[in-house]
């Protein structure tokens, strides 16, 4: 979905909130950081997170049930997003990788199936985090 529409001020909100926050948020964590703004309901949030991800400035991580904001270049035309979700810190480092990508989409071919848009999700330790000493 493209649309030259400029986002409502719900969803200026949301992306904000998105887009400070370290690590992915659930539609509850951003209600939360935005009462004090004037989102009084979930249903507001989600909303505004369904054009968000509809417009591909938002991802939503399955495997979290939550969001983050899209940090990788032009990845709605690409077909794919990736993101490396650390176990620790719970930071989502987005990637792209055109090898992976083509993959996927001969694997899809192979069983005559048309994706729309593929995200991959990897959970772990990350590097910072690695380096990190345990106490």
């Amino acid at each position: 979905m493209t649309s030259t529409k400029p986002l409502t001020a719900n969803q200026q909100l949301v992306l904000g909130v998105l887009k400070r926050s370290p690590s992915p948020l659930s539609a509850y964590d951003i209600l939360h950081r935005l009462r004090n703004k004037g989102l009084k309901a979930p249903l507001q949030v989600y909303r505004a997170l369904k054009v968000l991800v509809d417009l591909g400035i938002t991802h939503r991580l399955e495997s979290l049930n939550a969001f983050v904001a899209c940090s990788g270049e032009n990845c709605r035309q690409a077909g794919m997003s990736g993101f490396m979700i650390c176990n620790l810190c719970g930071r989502a480092q987005e990637f792209y990788n055109r090898q992976l990508n083509d993959k996927l989409q001969s694997i899809s071919a192979d069983q005559e199936f048309v994706a729309s848009h593929t995200v991959v999700e990897s959970s772990g330790i990350c590097a910072q985090c690695k380096k990190t000493p345990v106490n």
